[in-house]
């Protein structure tokens, strides 16, 4: 019997490390998200555009009616903004930053989070430095709303 060299040993573990790597890297999971907009409205072009910047594939979707759209996916009046994006079947309203997006594919008690209105500073809504003071809600399949980031103003 022979006995491999500490060289081929070597290799031999490099190669299944990249493989299992690799495997891994193909696994993880598409980052992707259905936004519903106005077409009239600019902001929301600058906050897809964002999102892809962070990852995400970008479905648009424009639409007649809005109100509409956010009543079929369960969107409360009090937290409206000017668009709507769908993940995972959750929704996400408004201005919000990726990393409340992640935080709501990550609790299973989050149906939606939302930046409501359209705060100046807020991710698309963005005005040189300047941030208007905002918070991003989030809302549990109880029908609770919880801050679950404040934005201070700057």
């Amino acid at each position: 019997m022979r006995l491999l060299s500490v060289k081929n040993k070597a290799f031999i573990l490099s190669a299944v490390a990249t493989i299992g790597f690799a495997s891994v890297l193909q696994a993880a999971p598409q980052l992707s998200i259905d936004v519903h907009r106005d077409p009239n409205c600019g902001c929301c072009s600058k906050w897809m555009a964002y999102l892809k910047e962070h990852g995400y594939t970008v479905v648009d979707h424009l639409e007649d009616n809005m109100s509409q759209v956010k009543e079929k996916l369960g969107v409360p009046a009090q937290l409206g903004s000017c668009h709507t994006g769908v993940v995972n079947g959750k929704f996400v309203e408004g201005h919000v930053p990726v990393e409340q997006i992640a935080e709501l594919t990550r609790r299973m008690d989050l149906i939606g989070v939302a930046a409501p209105g359209m705060p100046m500073g807020s991710p698309g809504m963005e005005s040189g430095d300047r941030r208007s003071a905002y918070q991003i809600i989030g809302l549990t399949k109880a029908g609770a709303e919880e801050v679950i980031a404040d934005y201070p103003a700057r």
